[in-house]
């Protein structure tokens, strides 16, 4: 078969990967960090059969460059400074920072360098992997399966819109460019809610379809920028206090969503201060319970005198329409909300997903970790560092 890239254009990647490169550049320039791919699930077939394909397909990636019309959509964004933007027009992923190789059935890949070199690689590695694994499936048999998978997701939807409404809208966004079926089924998906459920449907994590479908890209920060500040030279136990200091200062007001479970929800509102309880407009779940994590960030609010309705709680973990809804009709009167659906909107095609990861495991020669809410969603290497983690927060 002919070669095929899989990444076309270096915008076909989450908004908060150039949300977080921007503040690491501007003040972590020197940071060394590494990147490694993790498979949580069983695939069908050995990843490890891949390691050539996915290999091909790296070379083409590191052979991009962001083009004018690209980088004029990025200057576009009110957030991104023009300094972040003349650093884009001369990058260019270096090959010799990224590697992928087999081991037994297992396939490895890991991007090891200057963070803000190597950092772009993780949504790139996780999509190729991804449409790689699902080119060996029967295509025209899971196109039909997702087309009427979104039929019903619409009409779902529509018919869910004819309830009474609640004191803050239903809003939903696509956060699925990581595990997608494949690029193209992703714009299909995008384009059919933005189409046909404006309503409800208000943007999307991917910044290519946001440009060329003209909707909202959507994205503040991730996990990786969090854990950075375990290994930049601050105190363990500030360095969310640090992160969060230092967004404030690089945004001034915009993206003020802040991811906490980092080290856990108890372990962030422990940081979560008046002080950056007024300056964030809101908080995203991404692990645990969501019911029990909302009511925390209501009562935390409530605790230092917030109206909540000034506020938004955004849920992004292992959604679907039914868990988004269901969490809307709890929380709906109470705060604003939005809901991130990452693998039910863009993987759901009838075939089993994969549940891959790339995640930063190091920075500046130190190790860092993952204390998650939900404990299959814990990422480290060291479990001397881990445990060390544990204590300091207080995590059990």
């Amino acid at each position: 078969m002919a070669f095929e890239p899989v990444v076309q254009s270096l915008l076909d990647t989450d908004l908060y990967k150039f949300t977080m490169w921007q503040p690491l550049l501007h003040r972590h320039a020197q940071n060394q960090a590494a990147y490694r791919f993790v498979l949580r699930n069983e695939p069908l077939y050995p990843l490890a059969e891949l390691v050539d394909a996915v290999n091909a397909q790296l070379d083409h990636l590191c052979r991009l460059s962001f083009t004018g019309d690209e980088l004029d959509f990025l200057a576009g964004l009110r957030f991104m400074r023009s300094d972040f933007i003349d650093f884009l027009r001369i990058f260019r992923f270096q090959r010799d920072f990224v590697r992928a190789w087999a081991e037994g059935d297992a396939l490895r890949i890991e991007a090891r360098g200057p963070q803000v070199h190597v950092m772009g690689f993780e949504i790139f590695v996780l999509a190729i992997v991804n449409e790689l694994y699902f080119r060996r499936f029967d295509r025209d048999a899971a196109w039909t399966e997702g087309r009427r998978r979104l039929n019903d997701k619409v009409a779902q939807l529509r018919a869910f819109g004819e309830e009474p409404p609640l004191a803050h809208p239903f809003e939903f966004f696509d956060f699925g460019v990581r595990r997608r079926y494949s690029r193209d089924w992703q714009r299909e998906v995008i384009a059919t809610l933005a189409k046909e459920l404006p309503q409800f449907f208000k943007g999307t994590s991917n910044v290519l379809l946001a440009r060329d479908l003209d909707i909202v890209p959507i994205g503040t920060m991730g996990h990786e920028y969090l854990q950075t500040f375990q290994g930049v030279g601050v105190r363990l136990r500030d360095f969310q206090r640090a992160a969060l200091e230092e967004w404030v200062q690089e945004y001034r007001g915009d993206l003020g969503i802040a991811l906490t479970d980092t080290v856990g929800m108890d372990a962030f509102l422990a940081d979560f201060d008046l002080y950056f309880a007024k300056l964030f407009d809101g908080l995203r779940h991404d692990s645990g319970d969501p019911v029990a994590w909302g009511e925390k960030a209501l009562a935390h609010y409530a605790a230092l005198r917030i109206d909540a309705h000034s506020k938004r709680l955004v849920f992004s973990d292992s959604l679907d329409v039914d868990k988004a809804i269901a969490l809307y009709r709890h929380f709906g009167d109470r705060v604003q909300l939005g809901f991130g659906i990452g693998t039910g909107l863009t993987n759901d095609v009838g075939l089993k997903p994969l549940n891959i990861v790339m995640k930063l495991v190091e920075c500046n020669g130190q190790p860092v970790a993952k204390l998650s809410d939900a404990p299959g969603k814990t990422l480290a290497t060291d479990e001397t560092f881990l445990a060390y983690l544990r204590q300091v927060f207080k995590v059990t």
